[in-house]
């Protein structure tokens, strides 16, 4: 691919820019709990596209202030998890970052239970992380990105060519908060934080 304004070839498509919102998923943890200092990063080594989230991650961790503990799960199994979670649960960092990785989403509600159970604020990629129990999400739209992707082929099939179209970037972009999930914690969500949130789960 050329770039994402002239792709070239006969590609075109849909971007979800989880990389690109990582800083600000570590920021809002920051803001829920400004005492931490040390961070836990959930990723999947398997996965390529998640090495360079995890890269930014430990960029914009320095900014924050934070160090960062970087945690693998080298497999799909509970006990791959469970053993990922007795290191968090031995480092004791004071929040946790889940990378996005569908080897990860189908663990969701594990992740989410560990997370409890270790009282670890935990942001993640989007609304689904944090409606299945997790703290927060913030992450790209994916319904309107999905709206968007109808016309893109609606396009396609009137005759526009894949690669005279640009790659298509998110423009909405979703923060949820579960305050369940804050009360089980006994964390209390700055108001102006709440103020901005697109939906608040009670």
């Amino acid at each position: 691919m050329a770039s994402l304004a002239h792709p070239g070839g006969n590609l075109t498509g849909l971007a979800d820019a989880h990389a690109d919102l990582v800083p600000k998923r570590l920021e809002l943890l920051k803001q829920v709990v400004p005492s931490a200092s040390r961070v836990g990063i959930l990723w999947n080594p398997g996965n390529p596209s998640t090495a360079p989230q995890l890269s930014i991650a430990e960029g914009a961790a320095q900014a924050l202030r934070l160090t960062v503990l970087p945690v693998a799960i080298n497999g799909p199994r509970r006990g791959d998890l469970d053993r990922a979670f007795v290191t968090i649960a031995k480092e004791r960092p004071g929040s946790l970052l889940v990378i996005g990785d569908s080897t990860l989403g189908v663990q969701l509600d594990r992740i989410a239970a560990l997370a409890l159970k270790h009282r670890l604020p935990t942001c993640a990629s989007h609304r689904r992380w944090a409606e299945g129990g997790l703290l927060m999400s913030y992450g790209t739209d994916f319904v309107d990105l999905f709206r968007r992707s109808a016309i893109l082929v609606d396009r396609i099939l009137r005759g526009a060519k894949p690669a005279d179209l640009p790659v298509e970037q998110p423009t909405k972009f979703e923060l949820v908060i579960n305050l369940k999930t804050a009360k089980a914690l006994g964390l209390t969500i700055p108001p102006s934080l709440l103020q901005r949130a697109d939906q608040v789960i009670e």
